[in-house]
């Protein structure tokens, strides 16, 4: 007789009444999708076990405290947390190190090359100061689109599940964050390109 599947929903109440073996199933279910997540945020393996913890210790805290009312959407929340403390985790490391030093997060890290003569470099950081300080104008939901995507590197299709959205409404965000974009380039006579 083939041993019955539970769903996340059934195991997160199972959990939350005091079965630890539901837990155990859960994360034993999820962990690799998480990790890997995880991973290819941060590309750290200690970091990348330590948020993992720190996603967990939040996910027990929540269900103990019966605050978590995701109703069958255990995996995107969890998500969700881990990209929030990942999130978390750049935020701190930022305040010690300016966001454009970081080539791999950068805008423009895919454009400067090594050719690139200082003058070229300085403009470019400026530019994506002038940028960073116009996204951080836009409504919450496009600078969290813009940083999904653009900083974070994320497909619409990962934004839209973290945020428990449609991927239309992911793009639509995205088009709007970029039409607001331009015109606040446009009336602050920006200009991005020769």
């Amino acid at each position: 007789m083939a041993k019955e599947i539970l769903s996340d929903a059934v195991l997160v109440q199972q959990y939350a009444s005091g079965n630890e073996m539901a837990l155990a199933q859960l994360i034993e279910r999820h962990k690799s999708r998480i990790y890997s997540f995880i991973f290819s945020k941060v590309k750290d393996r200690d970091l990348s076990d330590d948020i993992f913890q720190e996603t967990f210790i939040k996910v027990i805290n929540t269900i103990k405290k019966e605050n978590y009312n995701e109703e069958g959407k255990f995996l995107p929340w969890v998500m969700r947390i881990a990209h929030n403390l990942i999130i978390d985790h750049f935020r701190k490391q930022s305040k010690v190190k300016m966001q454009r030093d970081q080539e791999e997060y950068s805008i423009f890290g895919k454009m400067i090359d090594n050719q690139m003569n200082i003058e070229a470099q300085m403009i470019a950081g400026q530019i994506e100061d002038d940028l960073h300080l116009l996204v951080l104008k836009l409504p919450e939901d496009q600078q969290e689109i813009i940083r999904l995507r653009l900083y974070d590197d994320l497909t619409f299709k990962e934004i839209a599940e973290l945020n428990d959205i449609s991927i239309n409404t992911a793009l639509g965000r995205m088009r709007y964050a970029i039409i607001n974009l331009r015109k606040m380039i446009t009336n602050k006579q920006i200009i991005l390109n020769d």
